[in-house]
């Protein structure tokens, strides 16, 4: 792995031990349970919207995890 793919994972990694992602992701979890109630929902509009949001809010829930299987990954095609 080049070093400056090696400072990335090091600086996100960084990121998800502070105490502030933790909170992020508490509050992600909140968020995904009050938008997965599709009763809410009027039309076809609002629940592609609806759509978007989840999946934004699914990729920062799952950031840590797939950039933990990408370095191993990485690290195990370098060795």
């Amino acid at each position: 792995m080049n070093q400056d793919l090696q400072k990335y994972y090091e600086a996100r990694f960084d990121l998800f031990s502070q105490k502030g992602w933790l909170d992020l992701i508490e509050d992600i979890d909140v968020m995904l349970e009050a938008l997965n109630n599709v009763s809410t929902i009027t039309d076809e509009k609002s629940l592609q919207f609806r759509k978007g949001e989840i999946s934004i809010l699914t990729w920062l829930k799952t950031l840590k995890s797939v950039s933990e299987r990408a370095y191993e990954d990485l690290n195990e095609k370098n060795v």
